[in-house]
Order: structure tokens, then C-alpha cells, then sequence
């Protein structure tokens, strides 16, 4: 090997283990975040539904105003969840990458827009419905 190979060879090792010690870091936030987001989900949707019906059970708009709030707030909650489990699975097809030997450079976190928006055909021919 000439000296450049070896010096690429020791840029892409470098390289895979400072990824993988981030990726690994950002893994472990991500799946605390999304813990303490199941509860807080749970925790805003239930009270939003109490508070909702109570406000329109003694007819108090500003009440029921703020029920809708809580609701809001808790399906928020529920779109970051899901948005950091995504990104967990995309950091973990990387890191599964690494440890198989087949990693170059870290894939892409946002999801491809032209890609996600085509319909997936089956063996029927019919599109396949999006969750």
C-alpha cells in the first residue's frame, strides 16, 4: 500500500469510531427524551380530556379553551416522539453499518421527501396506504 492509502485508511477508521461514539451518545438522549415524551403525552392528552369535559360540562369556553390547549400540546408531544424514534432507527442502521464493516459516512437524518411521497405499489397494483 502506498503511504496515501494507508493515511485514507486511517481517516475512514478515525472517522467510523468518532461516529459511532456520537451516534451511540445521541441514541442514548434520543431514547430518554422519548421516554420522558410517552409520559408527558399521556400525562397532557388525559388532562386535556378531563379539562375539556369539565369545561363543558359547566359551560366555560375559556375552560374548554384551554382543554383543546392541552390536547394540541400532547399531540405535539406525540409528532417529536415519533420524529426521535425515526431518527433512532436511522442512527442505528448507521452504527449496524460500522459494526458490519459496510459504513462510509453517515446516512441521511431527514427523511427523502420525492422518495416518501411516491405510492408504494403491491402485488395487486394498489398503492399502499400511508400511516
Amino acid at each position: 500500500m502506498t503511504e496515501v492509502s494507508i493515511e485514507i485508511q486511517q481517516i475512514f477508521a478515525k472517522n467510523q469510531l468518532n461516529d459511532l461514539k456520537r451516534f451511540m451518545a445521541k441514541r442514548q438522549s434520543l431514547n430518554a427524551y422519548t421516554t420522558f415524551m410517552m409520559y408527558g403525552f399521556h400525562i397532557f392528552q388525559s388532562a386535556g380530556v378531563l379539562v375539556t369535559t369539565i369545561g363543558t360540562g359547566y359551560n366555560l369556553r375559556e375552560v374548554v379553551w384551554i382543554g383543546v390547549g392541552l390536547n394540541v400540546l400532547s399531540s405535539l408531544i406525540n409528532i417529536f416522539e415519533k420524529i426521535n424514534v425515526s431518527v433512532s432507527t436511522k442512527l442505528m442502521k448507521d452504527i449496524k453499518a460500522i459494526r458490519d464493516g459496510t459504513y462510509v459516512d453517515e446516512g441521511t437524518i431527514v427523511n427523502d421527501v420525492k422518495k416518501d411521497s411516491e405510492p408504494k405499489s403491491t402485488s395487486s397494483g394498489a398503492a399502499d396506504s400511508v400511516d
